[in-house]
């Protein structure tokens, strides 16, 4: 005899694929278009410091898995940045420093004053980041996109090890997964 559905039902495990990718997507959604154009402050402010209020790993669970051209998909890779600049801005500033000497991505995009210190990228993420809530998300992903972009560039720059090529070749996806979602966001298909 073979158990019934319910044996298996009762089985311990992890929570079920699909609705996992549900969650991942509606709580996306919600951020990005539900919060869209609100001035409340405390609500801007909660979508900026969500992965320090929720934990990164939270967000991990959440959202690493997702497709780069879906919504899910790209807070994740929003916060992930966002959550290496604040974990590391002197090496953030650095990287972006070197980078801009040589893409040529225009700084004003990317938002970065000159010179760049480890104050100036952390305040750039944060603006980044309230563009999810106060701008045009296409807008909000070409600036993120640009700052990776010019960051790939100064850690190819940086050293000639083979961590610090992986590395910059990790972000410079990153920058062109963003671009490619921005682009999908502009034509309204991205969800």
């Amino acid at each position: 005899m073979l158990p019934g559905a319910g044996r298996f039902e009762a089985l311990p495990g992890e929570v079920d694929p699909a609705a996992r990718t549900e969650a991942a997507d509606r709580c996306a959604t919600l951020l990005v278009r539900g919060a869209h154009n609100t001035a409340d402050e405390d609500v801007i402010g909660r979508v900026v410091h969500l992965a320090e209020t929720e934990g990164l790993d939270t967000l991990a669970d959440l959202w690493s898995g997702s497709p780069a051209d879906s919504l899910a998909g790209c807070l994740w890779r929003l916060y992930l940045l966002r959550s290496w600049v604040y974990a590391d801005p002197a090496a953030a500033a650095r990287e972006f420093d070197l980078g801009r000497r040589h893409t040529p991505v225009h700084e004003v995009v990317a938002g970065v004053v000159d010179p760049p210190g480890p104050d100036e990228v952390r305040t750039l993420t944060d603006l980044v980041l309230r563009g999810v809530v106060l701008g045009d998300f296409a807008d909000t992903l070409y600036r993120a996109a640009a700052f990776a972009r010019v960051v790939a560039a100064g850690r190819a720059e940086a050293g000639e090890e083979y961590r610090s090529d992986l590395s910059a070749s990790r972000m410079l996806t990153m920058a062109e997964q963003l671009e490619h979602a921005a682009g999908l966001e502009l034509a309204g298909q991205l969800a």
